[in-house]
């Protein structure tokens, strides 16, 4: 009897802790890379390691992009070593919601205490000029909540503009998939344009580390990632955020 009393509390108590505690995860709906041929799309890791430190501390996650429907995954990032990956590509309930994700349209601000920007190439086409991700971005951000974006996920952010008609990023720290990373993988010439680049362009102070080094920048409720590598990183700052909040 005491036994189940002990797991009642236990309950209860982890249940004080991450109520009410929801994330949006949005990934990209681009998929072809530049004038090249190949696919591009979300890149697994970055979806899956901030996806499992999310449910770990009991966050409900919503899938989003910016058009709805099916969302493409970059055929290179499909690394069934990566634990991470192995367990959720193996999990046609959590891919599938990958194939339906829900239209940034039709997302309710008031409802997300953050919203997260996988990256993958395939975002620089479709994330910066994607009128409903600015709008939203802003609006959770500007009512206290938590904006994290990674690798080339912060190719989202370069637009965001909020009330006072400043750009979100503007005097904030930031970090992103470098121009040396862009050079090694032979891609700078197929980018719409560069994301180091872009976010100084934008007023924000970049904060680059060594190519393919973990590298995580938090400026009060911004974070950003800089690669895959950051991928863990970045989830566990978020849900240190979040679990900060009053």
């Amino acid at each position: 009897m005491l036994k189940k009393i002990i797991l009642l509390l236990s309950i209860i108590y982890s249940g004080l802790i991450y109520a009410d505690k929801n994330v949006l995860i949005v990934v990209t709906n681009h998929e072809t890379l530049g004038k090249t041929g190949k696919k591009t799309g979300y890149y697994l890791p970055e979806v899956t390691h901030p996806y499992y430190k999310f449910k770990d501390a009991g966050f409900d996650v919503t899938f989003a992009s910016p058009n709805g429907g099916y969302a493409p995954m970059d055929p290179k990032s499909l690394d069934l070593k990566d634990p991470y990956n192995k367990k959720f590509y193996e999990n046609e309930k959590l891919m599938n919601k990958l194939k339906n994700t829900v239209s940034l349209k039709s997302v309710d601000a008031s409802k997300f205490d953050a919203i997260v920007f996988a990256g993958g190439h395939g975002t620089m086409w479709d994330f910066p000029n994607s009128e409903s991700l600015n709008s939203l971005t802003a609006k959770i951000y500007e009512k206290g909540g938590v904006v994290a974006a990674l690798c080339h996920g912060p190719a989202a952010l370069v637009n965001v503009k909020l009330k006072n008609g400043e750009y979100l990023i503007r005097n904030k720290k930031t970090t992103g998939f470098t121009n040396e990373e862009e050079e090694i993988v032979k891609l700078t010439n197929e980018m719409p344009f560069l994301l180091e680049t872009k976010l100084k362009e934008r007023g924000a102070s970049f904060n680059g580390a060594s190519p393919w080094s973990e590298n995580v920048v938090v400026d009060n409720r911004l974070i950003t990632g800089q690669n895959p590598a950051s991928a863990s990183k970045l989830g566990e700052e978020v849900v240190k955020l979040l679990n900060n909040k009053k």
